[in-house]
């Protein structure tokens, strides 16, 4: 299965102080295992596709135990070859 990346940007709903839970939620991140890049509006990571799908699952399960809701913004490129964060 080919590499692709994702861009995901969390946003607490109802909370006082987002910057806690935007910090959990790149702890997930982290310790996934996949390839990431912490940019000031949103994380960009690297991996096949169900592993983002079961990041992606993890990280909105993780910020939904700190605020009532959250909307997640993703951006996906796939291609035919791989897709890594380098060749940006």
């Amino acid at each position: 299965m080919n590499t692709i990346n994702a861009a995901i940007q969390v946003l607490p709903q109802k909370s006082d102080d987002i910057y806690p839970i935007v910090d959990k939620a790149i702890g997930i991140i982290q310790k996934s295992g996949v390839k990431y890049k912490v940019c000031p509006f949103e994380t960009v990571v690297e991996g096949t596709w169900n592993e983002i799908i079961e990041l992606l699952t993890n990280v909105k399960e993780e910020v939904l135990k700190h605020a009532p809701s959250t909307l997640i913004n993703l951006k996906i490129q796939a291609s035919r070859e791989n897709v890594r964060i380098e060749d940006k």
